[in-house]
């Protein structure tokens, strides 16, 4: 083969690569119309990439994740397995499991596996995903490893597809690379919400959900306000910015109250 049909057949592939990030989950796997408090959900069988731009938010992907997992158990499949890397547990720490419990996910239902390096990983993956009685695949991957391609991510879709069983990556950084995932979320935190009995006490964690590849249903893109509730996910749709850039709320006064606190008042 020549140069010359070399490059022509790599550009060629790389324009068919592009095509297929730019498509929509799949209809008969992305289910129009699913809703769990206001936020849409993906049918089985589908890979999501959910992002965080540092380690330190994991506990947002992973609840995340764990939301929209617990919608896809029922039946024979009964449940959700958890791989993440021996050296990544031993940093990070693993789910607790009286935590899951109070937002009603059953830690009876997480299948714990800790593989000692990536290339375990997506093969532990793979083989989860062919197993009848698994639901989803949570996997925690720190890092860029250069096996984790386009060509793994289209792997991991494929026994998706095939098993019926979806795919969760938690991936951490502001980067983005090729990948055969048919949807692409970015979590990030937010301040927790009012509680009713005390404005000044923090109430439930929130965070921002960003659709930033694929679609669900009539959601293309979109960005959602979420908390995970016992009864599940909670949500309402973000402001969308205004021509200027702002989001319609309420500007800060000019000036501001000389206390930090309740009844403490600032040392000069």
């Amino acid at each position: 083969m020549s140069d010359l049909d070399r490059q022509t057949r790599l550009a060629a592939l790389r324009t068919r690569i592009a095509d297929l990030e730019r498509r929509p989950a799949l209809a008969e796997t992305a289910a129009p119309g699913a809703m769990a408090g206001g936020f849409p959900l993906a049918g089985p069988g589908v890979v999501h990439e959910v992002f965080a731009d540092e380690r330190r938010n994991g506990g947002a992907v992973l609840g995340f994740a764990l939301g929209q997992a617990r919608g896809l158990l029922g039946g024979t499949r009964q449940a959700v397995v958890y791989l993440q890397m021996t050296a990544d547990a031993q940093e990070m720490g693993l789910p607790y499991g009286s935590g899951l419990q109070f937002f009603g996910f059953d830690a009876a239902d997480l299948v714990l596996i800790r593989p000692a390096n990536i290339a375990e990983l997506l093969w532990a993956a793979e083989e989860a995903l062919g197993c009848g009685a698994v639901a989803a695949v949570v996997a925690d991957v720190a890092g860029q490893p250069k096996i984790l391609d386009f060509t793994a991510s289209r792997r991991l879709s494929m026994r998706a597809q095939s098993g019926g069983a979806s795919v969760f990556l938690l991936r951490y950084g502001r980067w983005r690379e090729s990948s055969a995932a048919q949807l692409r979320w970015h979590l990030a935190p937010l301040l927790s919400s009012p509680t009713p009995f005390d404005a000044r006490a923090p109430g439930a964690s929130r965070w921002s959900a960003r659709l930033e590849k694929g679609a669900l249903g009539q959601s293309h893109g979109g960005e959602w306000i979420l908390e995970w509730t016992e009864n599940g996910f909670r949500a309402e749709q973000a402001a969308r910015p205004g021509v200027d850039g702002t989001t319609g709320s309420t500007p800060l006064p000019g000036t501001l109250p000389d206390r930090l606190g309740d009844r403490l008042s600032q040392a000069g």
